[in-house]
């Protein structure tokens, strides 16, 4: 969704359908969830702070509070960050039982990760475009409900893309070639400790790639 980044697949490719990566749309999403996440371990790291220093005025030793998984608060949060990427039928049974701690104590993650998971079920299951407009309507209204500001952003941008977000659904297009060639050109580069002449750099791709 970068300006450069269109403005260099226009002038290389100038008839072709710009299409948006759904890979970076779904983590735009995925980012304001664990923004969500941060937020309340902050929030957890200094109440527990403030805490320890009660406990050490009263002369008392701090004992925190432990979850029914063994976890602290603090701990809860930190360690719930991996099972937020994923898909809840793709949880192990200690990522079940703290998905379910976890949401408990937040309601608001739970709402985040369940908007989260609309927005990648679009992708998996829409195979036209008008349906998908329809649902990224309705995906759009219960983001203003939420009110989350972080989603909010996200939606503003899927909005401010909407064309070439919704042309992935013609062909269902990725750029999963084009990043898999990326990967040969970095793994290529470094063998040589990076280039110093791009031209013969570029022929020597040509030979190998073309």
């Amino acid at each position: 969704m970068a300006g450069s980044m269109i403005g260099i697949a226009k002038t290389c490719f100038p008839k072709a359908q710009l299409v948006t990566d759904r890979f970076h749309v779904q983590k735009l999403a995925v980012e304001a969830l664990q923004e969500i996440r941060i937020k309340h371990r902050w929030e957890a790291i200094d109440a527990e702070n403030d805490a320890i220093e009660k406990a050490k005025l009263q002369k008392k030793g701090y004992h925190p509070e432990l979850l029914p998984n063994g976890d602290t608060l603090k701990q809860l949060l930190a360690r719930s960050r991996y099972l937020l990427y994923k898909r809840n039928c793709k949880w192990t049974e200690s990522q079940k039982l703290r998905a379910t701690i976890l949401f408990e104590r937040y309601p608001d993650l739970k709402r985040a990760y369940e908007l989260t998971q609309e927005l990648a079920h679009i992708f998996d299951t829409k195979r036209k475009k008008i349906f998908a407009t329809t649902k990224l309507a309705l995906w759009h209204e219960k983001v203003a409900q939420s009110g989350f500001k972080s989603f909010n952003t996200v939606s503003r941008t899927i909005q401010n893309h909407y064309q070439t977000i919704l042309n992935y659904f013609d062909n269902r297009s990725t750029n999963a070639a084009a990043e898999s060639f990326n990967a040969k050109i970095k793994a290529f580069r470094a063998q040589f400790r990076g280039v110093r002449n791009i031209g013969f750099f570029l022929f020597r791709l040509t030979q190998l790639f073309a």
